[in-house]
């Protein structure tokens, strides 16, 4: 006589399951979006993009104002925070040259003369009008676009006029870089995860 299947075993049952606990007010408004801005935007992609939409809003001709376009550029195109900051950061050295290449290039496309001003020196300029920056910001920056609106004005113009061509040269530059440095990570874990010996277990 054969023998008959076994009737298939009933489940335990399980203790009663607790409800998610709610999410407070601090954590949807507070901690999830600062979290989220902390860790979006990482994929080589999205890293090309920051660093060229980020190195053209920290080189906007408009000294105090880099920060926060940084800021919103990355909060609308969904970027990496610390990535675009840090380069709003390093980029400051050569924001000062960036900004009077565009007032030379604006004057020339304006048609007006170089204006031979104080600005037109950096560092009598950032003596004159942002030595005192950090401790009176908006007092600086507004000292600085009443004496030279014009040149500013021009100096906008003209970074209007380039960054439609700088932003695809370096992302389309940095996204191949950035891909072929993700490879290689992969690569390096994949090495050595295959060269990493098996876990030991306790002998029961």
């Amino acid at each position: 006589m054969e023998n008959s299947p076994l009737p298939p075993t009933a489940p335990k049952p399980r203790g009663p399951l607790l409800p998610p606990r709610a999410r407070t007010l601090w954590e949807r408004r507070v901690r999830d979006p600062i979290v989220m801005q902390l860790t979006q935007g990482i994929t080589p992609e999205k890293i090309a993009l920051t660093f060229a939409v980020g190195s053209a809003c920290a080189l906007f001709p408009i000294f105090g104002v880099t920060s926060l376009m940084c800021f919103l550029a990355a909060l609308v195109w969904r970027l990496n925070q610390p990535i675009i900051q840090i380069l709003n950061q390093l980029l400051f050295p050569v924001h000062v040259m960036v900004f009077l290449l565009c007032v030379h290039l604006g004057e020339r496309l304006f048609g007006v003369p170089v204006a031979e001003r104080l600005m037109l020196d950096p560092w009598k300029m950032h003596e004159k009008y942002f030595e005192a920056f950090w401790s009176h910001p908006i007092q600086s920056l507004t000292f600085f676009l009443k004496d030279n609106a014009d040149s500013v004005t021009y100096s906008i113009v003209a970074w209007a006029i380039l960054v439609p061509a700088y932003v695809p040269v370096v992302y389309y530059t940095m996204r191949p870089l950035m891909r072929g440095i993700v490879k290689v990570k992969a690569e390096v874990a994949a090495k050595k995860a295959a060269n990493a010996p098996p876990p030991t277990h306790p002998v029961p």
